[in-house]
Formats: structure tokens, C-alpha cells, sequence
């Protein structure tokens, strides 16, 4: 069921400070640089895929952050385009996302690449590979910068463009 974004506050709570730091970085990130549609989704608790925010553009997902307790899961679906386009910017990754890469199963739409985000160790290659998927198609004018769409994250301008730039 689609249920409004939850507080940023009470995502924070949930997350506590070293992956609320990550969250922050990495929704940012993508509110900052990209038009997208944001969908809120809450199962049951007993569910494994509980408080799920998804960003996606014409049908098509971006990347789903899963929120747990002291952390969260971002996926990141890359297609045969997509594929190619790592595989040839391999070197330009981690270990952890190769080998996440590595061993991921390849369905009909493409590899399904998952990570336990608990801190910021990862952020700047999930942010590769969101670029890797789609370009940034957020064109922002520095005067503009206030309307940029980074939305209830709690943040000043100050804090977002710190945490961005």
C-alpha cells in the first residue's frame, strides 16, 4: 500500500547515525542530481520487505533503499546495457560491488545487486552505479539551488550542499 514518505526524523531512528549518515548522502545524492518519482511502501512487520522507498522514473527503478533496524539495503537493478557498461568500468569499483556483482544471478531483467549500507563505505560506488545506470537529469541553476527537490531530509541548503559537493 502507498503510504506518504515517512520523517526524515523517524527514518533516522530507525537507521541510527552511521547509516542515517549514509541515507542522507545517497537520497540526497539522488534528489540533488535526478527527476524522480518517490514511492513509499509499508508491508507488515513481519514482512521482509517493510518501509521500502522506491525512485524510479516512467516505470522504470532507479534504486530501492530497504529500511531496517540500524541499517538499510539499496538495490540496484542493471540491465544488459548496464552490464557492459561495468563490466568495462570494472576497475573503477570496490571489491565488495565487484564480487556483489560477480555473484549475482542474472534474471530477465537483469542482475539484481544488493547491499547492507551501515555506514558510508560504500556510498561513493552505489552512487557509480546509479550514474552507470542513468545519467543526472536534474538541470539546477546555483541560483536554484533551494528548489533543487532534496525534500525532508531535515537539512539546511548548507548541510545538503556539504554533504553533496
Amino acid at each position: 500500500m502507498d503510504r506518504p514518505i515517512k520523517p526524515y526524523e523517524q527514518i533516522k531512528a530507525m537507521l541510527g547515525n552511521d547509516a542515517s549518515r549514509a541515507w542522507e548522502r545517497l537520497a540526497g545524492y539522488i534528489r540533488f542530481h535526478y527527476v524522480m518519482d518517490e514511492k513509499w511502501d509499508e508491508g507488515k512487520p513481519t514482512n521482509k520487505h517493510y518501509n521500502n522507498l522506491y525512485f524510479r522514473r516512467s516505470g522504470k527503478a532507479l534504486i530501492t533503499f530497504c529500511v531496517r533496524e540500524e541499517y538499510f539495503m539499496a538495490y540496484v537493478v542493471l540491465g544488459k546495457a548496464e552490464r557492459e557498461k561495468f563490466n568495462q568500468q570494472r576497475d573503477a569499483f570496490s571489491e565488495t560491488i565487484c564480487k556483489a556483482y560477480d555473484e549475482a544471478e542474472t534474471y530477465h531483467d537483469g542482475k539484481w545487486l544488493g547491499f547492507d549500507i551501515y555506514d558510508e563505505t560504500l556510498v561513493e560506488y552505489i552512487i557509480q552505479l546509479v550514474n552507470l545506470k542513468r545519467k543526472p537529469n536534474r538541470k539546477i541553476l546555483p541560483k536554484n539551488m533551494e528548489k533543487c527537490g532534496i525534500l525532508d531530509l531535515g537539512m539546511s541548503h548548507e548541510e545538503v550542499t556539504k554533504h553533496i559537493f
